[in-house]
């Protein structure tokens, strides 16, 4: 096989054609000013971020005025945490998250600690699920804010999120999700979900990158991030990007076309590759929940060797793959995900993550555990540790 093999779409997607060509109308005909809406071409951008505006927020189920766009998963996810839990500080300053979320939630949370809030970090298992008594036992009388990650971007686990909602909802505390990794792998319905604020990237489901989205439930009293002008109802101050915004609501109306079958599709193509590589290789450890997980993330352990070793293999053989979250890329501590759910240093050193995308056929599969069956067994082969085993 010749052709490069990219299983690394969790990091980041291909834009697709169709996003591609829907955005350049508004680089180079429509390109006027959305505020500017006296005359034709500002018309057709403000008209264009409201047509986006209804596809995103049909698509989650919420209303149309309960969506925002934002800059991507990161202004998401510190928006809904700051914008709270400043905006809430007078009921109290605790807010409950886990142990294994994105660092743009875990480091968010650390800076809200420097002005007195606390936050509870919940343990997970070995699959990466948190326990919903052990949530229920952390809510405080002054609990604010419960933020928990709809699906983890290095395993794939996906948590018991309509339940987590709930509880919340009974406790009224304002429930946050991280849905950057979910968005396009399982149904959202914001509302059945018992969702307040959800956040959004366009360019994990094949949008452009840099814009994003929020999803605030009517009624939920947050803060506004950004000040200056009216945009986005004075909440979301600055000129709009209308070109990705475009691309991200063109993204997501192609992803809900045949949803169902592709996540069909999806799921059998994640099982053949964990099934070939079970079989195919010793000493190996699946990492996430068997089945709650993602219908497109592969995230195995290879006992005795390094992770990044791998890669370099992989490299060579036209698959690109990751050994974790793109954001901790050349960090050389181990998964902070890994080790929440129990791995050993050693163990967690040597993760390899596929995730798999659209494209994605049972030749490439069948490829991928072919050659990771031949590199693991020559890393070991020059593994001291291997060798001591």
């Amino acid at each position: 096989m010749n052709k490069k093999i990219y299983f690394d779409n969790a990091a980041t997607t291909m834009v697709k054609k169709e996003v591609v060509d829907e955005m350049i109308k508004y680089l180079s005909e429509y390109y006027g000013n959305p505020s500017s809406g006296i005359y034709d071409i500002g018309r057709k951008s403000k008209e264009a971020i409201d047509k986006a505006r209804r596809i995103v927020s049909s698509f989650i189920n919420a209303d149309e005025n309960e969506v925002y766009f934002t800059s991507g998963g990161t202004e998401s996810d510190n928006w809904a945490i700051k914008g709270v839990a400043f905006a809430n500080q007078n009921k109290g300053k605790h807010i409950i998250t886990t142990k294994i979320e994105h660092h743009a939630v875990l480091h968010t949370c650390e800076y809200l600690e420097k002005f007195g809030f606390e936050t509870t970090y919940l343990d997970v298992d070995k699959y990466g699920m948190i326990d919903l008594e052990n949530l229920k036992s952390s809510i405080r009388p002054d609990t604010i804010l419960i933020s928990v990650m709809y699906a983890n971007n290095e395993i794939g686990t996906i948590q018991s999120i309509e339940e987590i909602g709930k509880i919340a909802r009974e406790h009224n505390i304002i429930f946050h999700t991280d849905a950057v990794q979910a968005l396009g792998g399982v149904r959202i319905d914001v509302k059945k979900q018992n969702i307040d604020l959800m956040s959004m990237s366009a360019h994990k489901v094949h949008g452009p990158k840099g814009v994003g989205g929020m999803y605030i439930r009517k009624g939920v009293k947050i803060d506004n991030f950004m000040h200056g002008g009216a945009q986005e109802r004075k909440r979301r101050a600055g000129t709009e990007s209308v070109q990705n915004i475009v691309g991200f609501a063109k993204a997501i109306e192609l992803m809900g076309v045949d949803f169902n079958d592709k996540i069909s599709k999806l799921t059998n193509l994640r099982d053949r590759l964990i099934n070939g590589i079970q079989n195919s290789i010793e000493d190996v450890v699946l990492n996430g929940h068997p089945t709650m997980r993602l219908p497109n993330n592969v995230n195995f352990s290879y006992k005795y060797i390094e992770g990044e070793s791998i890669l370099l293999w992989l490299d060579m053989e036209g698959i690109s793959a990751s050994s974790g979250s793109a954001c901790t890329s050349g960090s050389l501590d181990p998964s902070h995900v890994l080790l929440a759910t129990g791995l050993d240093h050693g163990t967690a050193h040597g993760s390899i993550r596929f995730t798999i995308g659209d494209e994605t056929t049972e030749e490439e599969v069948d490829f991928v555990i072919d050659k990771m069956k031949h590199i693991v067994q020559k890393l070991r082969d020059m593994s001291p540790l291997y060798k001591r085993h």
